[in-house]
């Protein structure tokens, strides 16, 4: 990128990335050694699962060397009794990064994409940099009303949607991505609260808030991508990475491609 900020965007090819019984997240390179560290990681995770669907990452950061740390959101995980609210999920993240030394680099998934985003935009003091992957589609009205009335019906189901949610989430992501977005349990019931919350968020009007250097990242088969020119527009300082063959949880289906990319930013703003 130019010192002007002119934006750009990339295609990454993915390498042998890890599915179920595969390589490491490294890709078995020393992509994860060659990183400098110092500059901490928050990594936010999405809607229904935990802070544990970061397993992956997590273990490639510390053989990196790079201080990282998983949150829990509201409504989530170890805080699964609680309401979601977005105030709440940004206050979960500036914890997460007040506990790396008050700036980091902070990541996030679909919703935790959308909350790092409000949290750069709040926050902008502790937004060393953002990737911000698989939100790329402003939550207008009528896809929120959407999603809410397609909850609605799954939450009416006799099990709360559990089996669909073990089904879908298996066929997508194969047993270990199941493994790692379970492993904190699902909370099925957050939806409405969910849905309503990120439903006041405008992204792009955020982002151009953003002064730090913003990673745009995207399966390319993602249905979450549809504003992603627009997001990328709006962004003072912005790249937008689009993995092929990817789907929308990125970071659990193309595992090494999306370390490649959180370690690049990390090497940009690691020592900021």
């Amino acid at each position: 990128m130019s010192s002007s900020g002119t934006r750009w965007a990339e295609r990454v090819r993915p390498p042998a990335d890890r599915r179920a019984g595969g390589t490491d997240t490294c890709g078995g390179t020393d992509a994860c050694g060659g990183t400098v560290a110092g500059m901490g990681v928050v990594l936010v995770h999405g809607v229904r699962t935990s802070r544990t669907m970061w397993r992956p990452q997590l273990e490639a950061l510390d053989r990196a060397g790079v201080p990282a740390v998983a949150v829990d959101l509201p409504g989530h995980g170890s805080r699964a009794g609680e309401r979601f609210t977005l105030d709440g999920a940004v206050e979960a993240v500036a914890a997460g990064v007040d506990g790396l030394g008050g700036r980091a680099l902070v990541v996030g998934l679909s919703l935790g994409g959308y909350v790092a985003i409000a949290h750069a935009a709040r926050r902008p003091g502790q937004v060393a940099g953002l990737v911000a992957a698989a939100c790329c589609t402003r939550p207008r009205r009528v896809l929120v009303g959407g999603w809410s009335a397609l909850a609605a019906g799954i939450g009416r189901l006799p099990d709360g949607g559990a089996r669909l949610n073990d089904g879908f989430a298996r066929r997508l992501v194969g047993e270990r991505g199941l493994a790692d977005l379970g492993a904190g349990g699902f909370t099925l019931e957050v939806m409405p609260d969910v849905l309503r919350e990120v439903g006041m968020l405008d992204p792009v009007a955020a982002l151009g808030a953003v002064s730090a250097p913003v990673w745009l990242v995207n399966g390319r088969y993602d249905h979450f991508r549809a504003d992603e020119r627009r997001y990328l527009a709006a962004c003072r300082d912005g790249r937008l990475v689009v993995i092929p063959g990817a789907t929308h949880l990125v970071s659990v289906v193309a595992p090494v491609s999306f370390m490649r990319v959180l370690l690049e930013a990390h090497d940009e703003v690691g020592t900021d």
